[in-house]
């Protein structure tokens, strides 16, 4: 089963144990109540094999062909440049005879897979009110991280990394100090969390550039693909089956920015009473803030029952908040990274070679790596001190840049 399915199967045995009701079980799935009530009747028959789609494994009948596709592609760059997607869909249908679903989100979706950009992004202002927190501890978190002389003169200039719970402000397991915000402290926070509380159903956060591609540049399988691949954490999140929400403005984020605030003030005093002097220091304060900041500050959720999903057995958390690579072995039955970072691959069963094979290269947090292919762990190598290895995305181009789709010999060989 994968997370998605876990995830339903979970919420649907809570419901029966009457720790959940279908509506809130409903919100938690991103379903409708009548979908789930479905769904709910489907296990009762036939078990967790309900979860499985009827359609898995089948081309979609109405998929929209290729050639069309290209057709509309073309049509757009050229002849109908700069036409808003609905008159451009008006034009398709009424003047070139292209055969296309009756729909302009149809010619949307194909020009938004392509790189073309909407000509015009118009969004009505929305009144805004302070946002009701959520009934359960583990529905959302909000996580963050905050820039600050913690230390004040004493020491270095630190950022807090941090999450809290929506529901209760509860300060949340694995909080730390760092040097600066980055992708190795969030995974360490959100190991932290799912090891002590479970996995939660989504997290509110900025657009930091450790948390949501900002950039412009795609690959050609990414463009291929439509979507950009996403960062270390985003795909740590996308495992878990947990959703990311991203805030539009500081503002959104009010709530754990009040806390920051608090601890700015709090934290800073207790820091400054224990004299810490380095972030080794000031983690060990933090630690032993924290449960007197939750008494303090924390409030009880509106449901007592809690939403946070188990890990599931078997599931190897250090592997999936880790920073994942894709790599060849090369003849030599090694794989290098970074062109410093060399990792030797021992032979296989009946000491065959693993030359040429697509593996997937995971750096753990304590700095050790490992090699898997198909799943199997076939190599590991002692710690280094590399962090994320950036220079890893290779043929970057610009979103807006002319496609020439390639052959499919060509498209496996971009594939990372």
């Amino acid at each position: 089963m994968s997370e998605r399915q876990w995830k339903r199967w979970d919420v649907i045995g809570r419901v029966k144990a009457e720790k959940l009701t279908m509506a809130q079980a409903a919100r938690i799935c991103g379903i409708s109540l009548r979908q789930l009530w479905r769904i709910r009747g489907a296990v009762g028959e036939a078990g967790k094999e309900a979860l499985h789609h009827g359609n898995r494994g089948r081309p979609p009948a109405n998929r929209t062909d290729r050639a069309v596709c290209e057709q509309v592609i073309a049509l757009r760059r050229k002849k109908y440049a700069g036409f808003n997607d609905a008159h451009f869909a008006e034009k398709l249908w009424g003047e070139d005879g292209v055969v296309v679903k009756p729909s302009v989100r149809t010619v949307r979706r194909i020009l938004r897979g392509a790189g073309i950009a909407a000509v015009k992004q118009r969004r009505a202002r929305r009144h805004r009110r302070r946002r009701e927190r959520k009934a359960q501890a583990g529905l959302m978190l909000l996580w963050d991280g905050s820039p600050h002389a913690w230390l004040e003169e004493r020491g270095p200039q630190l950022c807090l990394v941090g999450a809290m719970d929506d529901a209760t402000s509860d300060l949340l397991a694995g909080a730390h100090f760092v040097e600066q915000e980055c992708a190795a402290a969030y995974l360490r926070v959100l190991k932290a969390i799912v090891t002590e509380h479970g996995i939660p159903c989504s997290i509110y956060m900025d657009q930091h550039g450790s948390l949501k591609r900002n950039d412009d540049h795609w690959t050609l399988a990414e463009e291929l693909r439509g979507r950009q691949d996403p960062t270390q954490v985003g795909m740590a999140l996308e495992a878990l089956q947990i959703e990311p929400i991203y805030a539009l403005s500081p503002q959104a984020k009010g709530r754990v920015e009040r806390v920051w605030g608090t601890l700015q003030d709090r934290l800073v005093s207790e820091l400054r009473l224990a004299g810490a002097c380095t972030a080794e220091e000031a983690n060990a304060v933090l630690e032993r803030y924290r449960p007197e900041h939750n008494r303090r500050f924390a409030v009880p959720p509106r449901d007592t029952s809690p939403a946070w999903r188990p890990l599931r057995r078997g599931i190897d958390l250090d592997r999936l908040c880790s920073f994942r690579y894709e790599a060849t072995v090369l003849r030599d039955n090694t794989v290098r990274l970074g062109g410093s970072i060399v990792i030797d691959i021992p032979p296989g069963p009946r000491r065959c070679s693993y030359a040429d094979k697509r593996v997937e290269v995971r750096q753990l947090l304590d700095g050790t790596w490992r090699v898997y292919w198909r799943e199997q762990l076939i190599a590991t190598a002692a710690a280094t001190n590399h962090g994320e290895l950036r220079t890893l995305r290779r043929r970057k181009r610009s979103r807006g840049a002319p496609v020439s789709y390639p052959t499919h010999a060509a498209y496996q060989e971009a594939t990372p």
